[in-house]
């Protein structure tokens, strides 16, 4: 069996999460390594803040209406 030649998928694999780090800090937007433990961390901040969205606008709206 003919082994796999994984350099494109490799590559457009890095290459997504590079664009993805576009605008971080240092090292982070251009070393793959940083870029991909990053990305990953951005992504549990911004699915873990969607929900506490909702929790603060709740807030705020029930502070509004009990004014």
């Amino acid at each position: 069996m003919a082994r796999v030649k994984r350099s494109v998928n490799a590559r457009k694999k890095r290459r997504k999460v590079l664009e993805e780090a576009k605008g971080y800090y240092g090292r982070k937007n251009s070393s793959y390594k940083l870029a991909k433990e990053q990305v990953m961390r951005s992504g549990a901040y911004a699915y873990r803040d969607r929900r506490v969205r909702k929790r603060e606008f709740r807030r705020l709206w029930i502070t509004r209406i009990n004014a």
